[in-house]
């Protein structure tokens, strides 16, 4: 049994360049280091996370015709307040929303997610 203490969670920076790398690939490392899945005294219960930045994420790559096939939807809540925009309209716009929206999906689904999101940050 672990008996990991919030005080005793060490965080450390990493750097990653996204320069090449494929989209859903970075992302899986980047949720990774941020919940902290490879520290020896990881817990699930407990932020044990690092920081990660992210530089060049207007550069990342995407596989096949996602360019073009892959849409992001976001609904207000109101009649016809069902937006949509395609990718490369995305990577024009805010290209870091493409990495932090893949990350944001692959981290747990309970109140840690939104503070370990925080520790995600683009250069």
């Amino acid at each position: 049994m672990n008996n990991t203490k919030i005080s005793e969670v060490k965080r450390e920076t990493h750097e990653l360049d996204a320069s090449g790398e494929v989209l859903g690939r970075l992302a899986t490392k980047i949720a990774g280091l941020l919940m902290g899945k490879a520290k020896p005294y990881y817990v699930s219960h407990l932020d044990c996370g690092d920081f990660v930045n992210v530089k060049n994420a207007a550069v990342i790559k995407v596989t096949g015709k996602k360019e073009i096939d892959k849409v992001y939807t976001h609904y207000s809540g109101y009649p016809g307040g069902l937006k949509s925009k395609q990718l490369k309209q995305i990577r024009k716009e805010n290209p870091s929303e493409i990495i932090r929206h893949a990350v944001f999906g692959m981290l747990p689904k309970n109140k840690l997610r939104d503070i370990m999101i925080t520790r995600l940050k683009f250069i």
